[in-house]
């Protein structure tokens, strides 16, 4: 089994002694946060990333791992697989503060996820996802544009999307360094991108049309 589907299980378990234990005192000594920060706790830098509010946080959170880092330990290997994953979402974290009040807990895999997302965007754009019947470089795009619209629109609630968007950020020169044709599959990337909005806005709704 590859090493990054055993932080899919680790994340799994944590949550499930989250969710079944006390909340608060799991937030206090796990979460990160600027306050826990600042009161020395940097293990939260850690810890937060297996910690998720809920089952949709993280079925959602470990269906994208399972897709991005099976297909980058593939490609590349357990050890820049793993290292991208911690390094994207231990920066994250402390950028987050110039967004994030010092207060709010910051929990989830989410930004070391994008991380990975941009470094497939940028190394297999064409692999294609059975559980999402699309490449997983446009799925990398895709999930990049909505959160950069949420984070444009002023989207409010529970999400971190800016944070999102930092972790994405990290991976782009991990993807860089690591791909010898990460120009070429950039281009690969928009095109998908392209013939993706043609099919959604134009194609499908002619089809439609024609039908009924």
């Amino acid at each position: 089994m590859r090493k990054i589907n055993f932080v899919i299980i680790a994340c799994i378990l944590v949550s499930l002694v989250f969710w079944l234990s006390n909340p608060d005192v799991i937030l206090e000594y796990l979460a990160f946060s600027g306050d826990n920060l600042l009161n020395g706790k940097a293990w939260t830098l850690i810890t937060s990333l297996f910690l998720h509010a809920d089952i949709l946080h993280l079925a959602g959170n470990m269906l994208f791992l399972y897709i991005f880092g099976n297909t980058i330990e593939e490609e590349l290997g357990a050890t820049k697989t793993l290292g991208a994953f911690f390094i994207g979402g231990i920066i994250t974290f402390p950028l987050s503060l110039l967004f994030y009040d010092a207060a709010t807990p910051l929990i989830g895999a989410s930004a070391a996820i994008f991380t990975l997302a941009a470094i497939v965007m940028l190394i297999k754009p064409l692999k294609f996802s059975i559980l999402l019947f699309l490449p997983q470089g446009l799925v990398a795009i895709l999930y990049f544009m909505y959160n950069a619209l949420a984070v444009y629109s002023g989207t409010e609630g529970n999400v971190a999307y800016i944070a999102h968007i930092i972790g994405f950020a990290i991976g782009i020169p991990f993807g860089l360094a690591w791909s010898k044709n990460w120009l070429k599959n950039l281009l690969i990337t928009i095109a998908l991108l392209i013939v993706y909005i043609i099919v959604v806005s134009v194609l499908i709704p002619a089809i439609l049309s024609a039908i009924t």
